[in-house]
């Protein structure tokens, strides 16, 4: 008789990586084999409390049921056709996409770097087009400590030397400002200004919030200059801090929008950039592309995903647990937290140095059956499906808070 296959654990998956995989990724040592709702489990069947929803891209937890059917739907049907011929789910995704966040068409996409780059083509051609800015003069004012997306053109305007280091030339066109900072915004555009890009939280920074004001005041300054007004809600929008958007916190309608992640609902890659009719009106056929973008198995979750959103209650679980949320890290300041910045379901909480470093602190949480990311120095995220209950919820908060005392 043959023996058995012998089933290779944890640690022999970790240590077959290593040859062959390119070290562009430092992760936590827990190797997932399966997964539903906030729930993962690694092959050797221990369970973890997934605190970090693939950065915003679970924001409906893992395997939702109405998105895998779905997905499954569309396999027994059609996956691809290219963009070379029309197919039958990507007007009802365009149309419901567009009206859930107020604009008016669609650029379908893959990742949120392509729809970062796709942007800043449009806004480009968009300032030559209609603005009137003199050929290759264009630029786009950003701010620091941003993260967009990790392109050649992407980090050109990135002030994360990790991100840049080694990577040069960079693609010029850029200016860089301080974040949530109006007056500096306000100096930095001028008549060669295409638009201004802004994340409306800034999530790999650490969660970074601005004051009350400061989005509706770029709103109103790119208006009154004449450029346009990007909101990247990739890691922000579809739910996460308790609206659709972020912006719609401040009351505010981009010219532009990008979004990604949990456009796909943790299934396909799906992204868009989603604007105004006269600002993607400036494409025309083979000015841009995508081989997968807007393909059926894509528009099929796509639809999917805003038909969940369509009836606001993901939104409106995401403001209430996300209260719940603050209220625990309130009782941990002071406690190993040194202070904390939440939206909804997401916060970035900034640990005692004295405690230890983000990565340490996510790997006493990863024993404690707790899985978060690090960011800079001793910062973590916390962004958990937006399905977690009030219960899962509270596991997680008393496992950080045990954590933090040693």
């Amino acid at each position: 008789m043959t023996a058995p296959a012998r089933t290779r654990t944890s640690a022999d998956l970790i240590r077959a990586e290593e040859p062959v995989l390119a070290h562009n990724y430092h992760p936590l040592p827990v190797v997932v084999a399966r997964a539903e709702g906030t729930w993962v489990e690694d092959v050797e069947g221990r369970r973890y409390l997934d605190m970090l929803a693939g950065y915003s891209a679970l924001n409906f937890g893992h395997r939702h049921p109405a998105l895998i059917e779905a997905a499954h739907q569309q396999l027994d049907r059609l996956t691809l056709t290219s963009r070379a011929f029309h197919h039958d789910r990507l007007a009802e995704f365009a149309q419901r996409l567009a009206a859930l966040t107020g604009l008016d068409m669609v650029l379908p996409m893959n990742t949120g770097a392509e729809a970062v780059e796709s942007g800043i083509k449009v806004a480009r051609k968009w300032a030559y087009e209609v603005k009137g800015v003199p050929a290759d003069r264009a630029t786009i004012v950003v701010a620091a400590e941003n993260f967009h997306g990790r392109t050649t053109t992407i980090i050109s305007f990135s002030t994360d030397e990790t991100a840049r280091a080694g990577f040069g030339p960079f693609t010029p066109g850029f200016r860089i400002v301080p974040y949530n900072d109006l007056a500096a915004l306000e100096a930095a555009v001028d008549e060669t200004t295409a638009a201004v890009l802004i994340e409306p939280i800034q999530g790999e920074a650490g969660v970074v919030i601005p004051d009350d004001g400061y989005l509706a005041g770029a709103r109103e300054l790119t208006r009154r200059r004449g450029c346009l007004f990007i909101a990247d809600e990739i890691q922000s929008g579809l739910g996460r801090t308790g609206r659709t958007l972020a912006v719609e916190h401040e009351g505010v309608v981009p010219d532009m929008l990008l979004l990604g992640k949990a456009l796909g609902g943790g299934i396909v890659p799906v992204s868009a950039v989603v604007a105004r009719r006269d600002v993607l009106a400036v494409l025309g056929p083979g000015s841009h592309g995508s081989t997968f973008g807007g393909n059926p198995l894509a528009a099929a979750v796509g639809t999917a995903v805003v038909s969940l959103l369509e009836t606001g209650e993901f939104q409106a679980r995401a403001a209430t647990l996300g209260g719940v949320l603050r209220d625990g890290l309130t009782g941990l300041v002071g406690r190993g937290v040194v202070a904390f910045r939440a939206r909804g379901l997401w916060a970035g909480v900034d640990v005692d140095p004295a405690v230890g470093t983000g990565r340490e602190i996510g790997e006493r949480l990863l024993a404690e059956g707790v899985l978060v990311k690090d960011t800079h120095g001793s910062t973590i995220r916390l962004a958990p499906p937006l399905t977690i209950t009030e219960e899962e919820l509270g596991t997680a908060l008393g496992a950080l808070g045990r954590v933090l005392e040693g």
